[in-house]
């Protein structure tokens, strides 16, 4: 037992520390975060086209904000937007026009013009005798054709796109296997289509024909009157754009643009950093 050697443990302060490279990746972060906090401040208290030219830059830096455009072509590209608001009066300027017809009088009780949630209806219906197609036939009459030209060349104007619908009413149309009212209603819808776009309409004006056969009748309770059988318009609202939330060009800004100092924070007491001593 004499000749064990004493097992000695000898403790060393913490000096390594000082030597190591974690407090550099603590004062990085901080570093980092003050200077985010200052470019915060600086941009708050700079001039208006300052902030959103620089804010515009970082959030749009190939400036897709500022590509707009629009498919409407011809008179439209000029025309005011036809809104909700100015359909009713839209509808009284319509009906001005019609009125201008030698045979409105007799038509008046065959039009009827309606603001609907998809926009202005402009419902033209048929009579027993059949004013505006023959019965069975989906080529226009002249009066239709007539009406249809009036109609085409004011709508025309507008930027608001337009859909059209073929009705007809209940009776069988024929003992044909391939063609019937559902054939028939859209050829009407169509046959409209091509009238008013030979007279006023721009081609990309029309976004929707359809063709309702007898499922969508006036007169639910009467599916064989003769005022299920219709071409109707529908002058629909402009959906709104979604408004940009920024503009650039993808540039930084100016010089010019830059010449506001920004606003000095307050001074304060500077901060005094001791250098901590390793304990011993």
């Amino acid at each position: 037992m004499a000749d064990e050697q004493p097992i000695i443990i000898k403790k060393v302060s913490g000096h390594g520390g000082h030597h190591g490279g974690a407090w550099k990746v603590a004062y990085a972060d901080f570093v980092t975060a003050m200077m985010a906090l200052f470019i915060v401040l600086w941009l708050m208290n700079s001039s208006k086209p300052v902030q959103e030219a620089v804010g515009g830059y970082f959030r749009d830096p190939h400036g897709l904000a500022q590509k707009k455009g629009s498919a409407l072509g011809g008179a439209g590209e000029t025309a005011p937007v036809v809104k909700k608001e100015d359909m009713a009066k839209l509808k009284q300027d319509l009906l001005k026009l019609m009125e201008q017809l030698a045979d409105f009088n007799k038509l008046k009780k065959q039009i009827e013009m309606t603001v609907t949630p998809e926009g202005l209806k402009i419902e033209l219906m048929e009579d027993p005798k059949g004013t505006f197609f023959e019965n069975g036939k989906a080529q226009p009459t002249p009066v239709m054709q007539n009406l249809l030209k009036v109609l085409s060349v004011e709508i025309g104007k507008l930027p608001n796109p337009v859909s059209i619908e073929g009705h007809t009413d209940s009776k069988p149309f024929s003992d044909s296997q391939t063609y019937g009212n559902w054939e028939l209603s859209t050829d009407r819808a169509n046959a409209a289509r091509r009238l008013m776009q030979n007279t006023g309409l721009r081609p990309d004006q029309v976004v929707q024909v359809r063709g309702y056969a007898d499922q969508n009748l006036r007169k639910p309770l009467q599916p064989e009157d003769a005022s299920n059988r219709r071409v109707t318009l529908i002058i629909q609202y402009v959906k709104p754009e979604m408004p940009a939330a920024f503009t650039s060009n993808g540039s930084l800004p100016s010089a010019k643009e830059l010449n506001a100092a920004p606003t000095p924070p307050a001074k304060g007491p500077a901060a005094t950093v001791k250098e901590a001593k390793p304990e011993r």
